[in-house]
């Protein structure tokens, strides 16, 4: 329909528009009506909407304010589409729906012409424009709403209201501004709103809605929308002709998309059809057709774009749906890969324990007698495969910390005893040879609720790593103090220090930060299992550096 002001009901406004195109780019069929008999009972339907509009608009008195006809169209067209000859067949079939239904209602041929070619103008470049800006018709996202309500509803009209007002103009002298905006305002309402709902309806929205406390959800929220936009527009004149907005609001929230395409075909044919009878809030204020112009703008500037946030939620789902199956599957290959490194770690451990009785074996003579150089290899194949072990225990470790198979005993536990441990342990290290090693308790009560081994093995792992990459600066600090409610343990060098990109890092597995070609030996794990033994515990770990100012690594640990 169309909201008109000083134009005879003999020249009240036909404007139709096809069926929506789709099946190809969204994979959903029009729910109801199988393709091949899509265009005819399109047709049939286009044809009752035109004898119903206009109608409805003389015993009015005014032009149609609501094309629905239109907005039908656009949407079986665009759901149905399956190529030129399809559209040349259905766009026929839809002419000739609209010329019936104006012959119908006792328009003239010249009037039933010039409609129908204005409204197939229409219908034409709206299914055009959509394919073009909004080829999925995907309205359940906030970009593909808004390019298809721009481009079909909003700029489409545009050249068809031309078309009829000049038309119109020539045959009748009616006031061609007043009758394209009469004609714009009604089909962009048309295809806003009815072409909306078609293209929501599909088979996944409707499945929605086959668990019955959400059906019956579905029919109290839009009974109770209806009942009041009844009230509002039928039964009484205060100017509270936003009072279904909160409705509205609350169906995009729990019906999303097709609930609130539902609820503004509900809010749009009432408010349109009080006001055109002179009924509603708008009724003192304005008169004639201003009415229906005044509904038709409170729906498209104040209901409508309650929809875009349901698109906007609609799109929320999808995000949240496509984060969690991300984490599924990055959970899934967690669970893979510490499965693969318990399996490599304990293949290791075998050969090479047999490895190293060999090698103990051979340096001490007794599988016969050796030379000097023989015993400086057999000590190094040992001293390999020590390495080697080292790395499947860590191996091991990792896998078990990942897949959540280690377990911790909290307790109190004696920070200053413990980092006294971890410094005799590292004074005995060959490369910790030549460096001061200290331990440095500021304050008393320093004990932590932990897991004394596992906090032992963290501390070692930090310690070797001040060793190995800071004993250029000749000391090592282990430090223990409070903090708020923690007590912090710090292990600090005066090496090279480390970058803020090397920093992010730092903890992550088999990551030596461009140093696996140095001499420096190392796996890069022994600070990914410390970080994930610290989080065991209740605690945290992190490092404080800057190139050139060495680095101090701390951890933070519950007070007991």
């Amino acid at each position: 329909m169309t909201v008109s002001r000083a134009l005879d009901p003999q020249e009240s406004l036909a404007g139709v528009e096809a069926p929506v195109k789709g099946s190809a780019a969204t994979g959903t069929r029009p729910v109801g009506i199988g393709q091949p008999m899509a265009p005819l009972f399109t047709a049939m339907a286009v044809m009752m909407l035109v004898v119903l509009s206009l109608t409805f608009a003389r015993s009015a008195g005014m032009v149609a304010a609501l094309w629905g006809a239109a907005g039908v169209a656009v949407a079986v067209w665009l759901r149905t589409s399956r190529g030129p000859l399809y559209d040349l067949s259905f766009g026929g079939l839809i002419a000739a729906g609209i010329a019936a239904g104006n012959l119908w209602v006792g328009n003239s041929v010249e009037l039933t012409m010039m409609f129908t070619v204005a409204n197939m103008l229409e219908i034409y470049a709206a299914v055009l424009l959509a394919r073009r800006f909004a080829p999925s018709l995907n309205l359940a996202s906030v970009q593909g709403a808004c390019r298809f309500l721009l481009a079909a509803a909003f700029i489409a009209p545009i050249p068809a209201a031309a078309f009829a007002a000049g038309m119109l103009w020539w045959l009748t002298g009616a006031e061609f501004l007043v009758t394209a905006q009469t004609w714009w305002f009604g089909h962009v309402l048309s295809v806003a709103v009815l072409s909306s709902f078609g293209l929501a309806l599909t088979r996944r929205e409707i499945a929605r809605f086959r668990i019955p406390a959400r059906a019956a959800e579905a029919v109290l929220l839009l009974g109770a929308l209806a009942a009041v936009t009844y009230a509002v527009f039928f039964l009484q004149r205060m100017p509270i002709a936003f009072a279904p907005m909160p409705l509205l609001l609350l169906i995009a929230v729990r019906l999303r998309m097709l609930g609130v395409t539902i609820g503004l075909v509900i809010i749009s044919i009432l408010a349109v059809g009080g006001s055109m009878q002179g009924l509603g809030p708008y009724a003192a204020a304005f008169e004639g057709s201003d009415r229906a112009l005044m509904a038709q703008l409170l729906v498209l500037l104040g209901y409508l774009p309650i929809l875009l946030v349901a698109a906007l939620l609609e799109e929320r789902d999808r995000f949240a749906e496509r984060a969690r199956l991300g984490q599924v599957r990055a959970e899934k290959a967690s669970e893979a890969k510490s499965r693969l490194l318990a399996n490599v770690a304990h293949e290791i451990k075998s050969p090479v324990g047999g490895i190293i009785g060999i090698g103990e074996l051979w340096k001490t003579g007794q599988l016969g007698t050796v030379s000097t150089t023989q015993v400086e290899m057999a000590d190094m194949l040992v001293k390999t495969a020590r390495q080697v072990e080292t790395l499947a225990h860590d191996l091991l470790d990792v896998a078990r910390a990942e897949s959540g198979a280690v377990k911790v005993e909290l307790r109190p536990t004696d920070i200053p005893g413990v980092l006294e441990d971890a410094r005799r342990a590292t004074a005995l290290r060959p490369d910790a040879e030549g460096l001061r090693l200290e331990v440095v308790s500021e304050g008393d009560g320093l004990v932590a609720l932990a897991d004394s081994q596992r906090l032992a093995q963290v501390v070692a792992n930090l310690a070797s790593n001040a060793v190995k990459y800071g004993g250029s600066g000749g000391i090592v600090i282990f430090r223990a103090s409070k903090v708020h409610d923690a007590v912090r343990i710090e292990v600090i060098d005066r090496g090279v220090g480390l970058s803020t990109e090397k920093q992010t890092q730092l903890f992550e597995p088999f990551n030596r930060l461009g140093l696996e070609r140095s001499a420096v030996e190392g796996h890069g794990i022994g600070l990914a299992l410390a970080k994930r033994l610290v989080e065991l515990q209740g605690g945290s770990i992190g490092v404080t550096s800057a190139p050139g100012e060495g680095a101090t690594f701390w951890v933070e640990l519950p007070v007991a």
